[in-house]
């Protein structure tokens, strides 16, 4: 599916078109808002009927007008005009929000629409609105950026309270949409902004709207103009078809990847990889105080949780015996001189200590977990889970990951000598988007020997490669996972669901992020549209299969194992299984499914259907 083509489709449910007649009314009330720039662009001037005259906020982001109705109404329609002063005056209402709340400070606010095409400037146009709740106060908030300027403002609907039975998003996906108290900005790791998180369900029938806090998240990537953010809740949440019952989310940006599938491909690849735990992660739209803020990654925190990390969590008390042995969670970082609790290993790596926490952790459980990776690397045969890190190092090399051993994550668990290596993580530069190793198949070796590497690392995986029992493991990880479904149709069968999901949200990511043809953090190419990116990322994953079952010796038989095929015929008087792509268990029935494709499990085989 062509960008263009997806793009009007995105338009015909979404772009504001003149509208006939309706049955529902004009609405009025009191005039609220952001401070204008002027008194001859007052709120006034958009609800006077004129569009020769416009209101413009004095500050530029997150600045809006609105109308406080005196009681809820249902709204069923908006309309907005731009000024026509100049070429660029459409461009000031393009990717504006309208939203409704019940409370004055919009808070509680839900998006009611997105003005998603540019519109012409000066003409009224409308938009049908598709949320079945009501509100008191509706607001527009102008584009990121930008001043809210607009010639003319208009919200219809009726008198009533609604229900949550129809909510809206701007795409297929789900929304998250977070409101800050005081409409404070996330601007570091430390400080956490009270907000509410209302997260819309891809079918727009289930709402998770909670309270809790906000903050930025990341290393470089914070540094990009789309922030990552990390989700705090009050209460531990499961939000949409997430595994974890927990507090900490993150939103991935995935800011330098112009696919905005490269760590859910990842993860897909950690899974057929056999991986203990790999994190869960959805793509979602993001608004942030009603402005939209592009196409994100809802993610786990990597944290100790029984659906996580699933080790014993420790308390102060764990300070001798047995209980001081576990569980531990650490990350070899490059960046760990920036966190509060880290050391330096005997060999020079820095470590992190990622739980227990700075705030609970006892000098003793410091000391004993710092011993414990020391001793790791002076002896690795007898304290190094080698099933973990060989299939970690898998994920890392298929990838062409760069940036594995920049950020590894280990664990420790309880009455136990080993240290365990993953989950996997961090798959922005992979599939062949640093500048550093491109094009990573014309490597002779495996391309951690190129890329970034934190300390000793690089040296033990040497050490680990030379070891004959080591090698042959790893060819058998190798061997049993392309036997048992790490084959080129399901990974580019994947690769084409994530397209297809993706189609709509990243229309719209790059209206709000214009950087298609621009090099971002370690682009290599140009590839100039969605499409070619995707194609970029199908072509290595076609090449890199069978690079390395050449390195490491291995002939694949398409025979072996399980196969793949689109829309085989299912026996229906035999029982099967139904799943995701990324492997989650449906049911045993198509019937009730929603549309998408789904992976059929009948005896040995697997097939993949389409629901339409």
């Amino acid at each position: 599916m062509k960008s263009a083509h997806a793009l009007s489709i995105l338009l015909s449910a979404l772009l504001a078109i003149p509208l006939p007649c309706h049955s529902d009314e004009k609405l009025s009330g009191t005039l609220i808002g952001t401070t204008a720039s002027t008194p001859a662009t007052s709120p006034e001037m958009a609800f006077d009927g004129d569009l020769s005259t416009s209101f413009s906020s004095r500050d530029a982001s997150y600045t809006w007008l609105g109308l406080d109705l005196g009681e809820r109404h249902i709204i069923t329609r908006v309309g907005i005009a731009s000024r026509n002063n100049s070429s660029t005056d459409a461009d000031k209402v393009w990717l504006g929000v309208f939203e409704g709340a019940d409370s004055p400070d919009f808070s509680d606010a839900m998006p009611l629409h997105i003005v998603a095409e540019k519109p012409k400037p000066g003409v009224m146009t409308y938009a049908d609105v598709s949320c079945s709740r009501g509100f008191r106060y509706v607001r527009y908030v102008g584009p990121s950026s930008a001043k809210c300027t607009v010639a003319e403002l208009e919200f219809y609907g009726e008198k009533g309270n609604g229900d949550d039975n129809t909510l809206y998003r701007p795409t297929n996906l789900p929304l998250v949409s977070i409101h800050t108290l005081d409409g404070t900005i996330p601007y570091d790791k430390e400080h956490l902004i009270e907000s509410t998180i209302t997260i819309i369900a891809p079918d727009g029938d289930h709402i998770w709207a909670e309270t809790g806090n906000v903050r930025l998240r990341g290393n470089y990537s914070m540094s990009t103009p789309k922030k990552p953010y990390r989700i705090k809740f009050e209460k531990k949440q499961r939000p949409l078809d997430a595994i974890a019952k927990a507090k900490k989310w993150t939103l991935i940006n995935n800011y330098g990847d112009k696919t905005l599938m490269r760590n859910m491909l990842a993860f897909e690849v950690s899974r057929l990889m056999g991986m203990p735990y790999t994190p869960y992660s959805t793509a979602v739209d993001v608004m942030l105080n009603g402005e939209y803020k592009g196409c994100y990654q809802l993610c786990d925190q990597i944290e100790v949780n029984p659906n996580r990390v699933d080790i014993d969590e420790m308390t102060p008390d764990d300070n001798s015996g047995e209980n001081l042995t576990g569980g531990y969670l650490i990350e070899v970082d490059a960046y760990a001189s920036d966190e509060r609790l880290w050391f330096t290993s005997t060999k020079g790596t820095p470590v992190t200590i990622k739980s227990p926490n700075e705030d609970y952790i006892t000098d003793e459980q410091i000391d004993y977990i710092e011993q414990c990776y020391n001793k790791m690397e002076s002896s690795w045969r007898s304290t190094l889970d080698l099933n973990t890190f060989l299939r970690h190092f898998l994920v890392g090399e298929l990838t062409g990951n760069t940036d594995t051993y920049w950020s590894v994550y280990m664990y420790k668990k309880r009455s136990d000598d080993m240290l365990y290596t993953g989950p996997v993580w961090d798959f922005d530069l992979a599939f062949e988007n640093d500048n550093r190793t491109y094009p990573i198949n014309s490597h002779s070796n495996y391309i951690y020997t190129h890329g970034s590497y934190t300390g000793y690392m690089r040296s033990l995986v040497n050490a680990i490669l030379a070891n004959k029992n080591a090698k042959q493991q790893l060819y058998d990880i190798w061997k049993n996972a392309r036997e048992s479904g790490l084959t080129e149709q399901r990974l580019i069968a994947y690769i084409d669901s994530l397209e297809e999901t993706l189609e709509q949200s990243q229309a719209l990511n790059f209206i709000r992020w214009p950087i298609m043809n621009q090099y971002v953090h370690q682009n290599p190419v140009l590839w100039g549209s969605y499409e070619a990116e995707v194609e970029n990322v199908r072509r290595y994953v076609r090449e890199r299969l069978v690079w390395i079952d050449n390195k490491l010796g291995y002939t694949y038989d398409p025979s072996s194992g399980i196969k793949d095929t689109y829309n085989g015929q299912i026996d229906y008087g035999q029982p099967y299984n139904v799943y995701t792509l990324d492997g989650r268990l449906c049911g045993n029935t198509l019937e009730q499914l929603k549309p998408g494709l789904y992976v059929i499990k009948q005896g040995n085989t697997v097939r993949k259907t389409r629901i339409r």
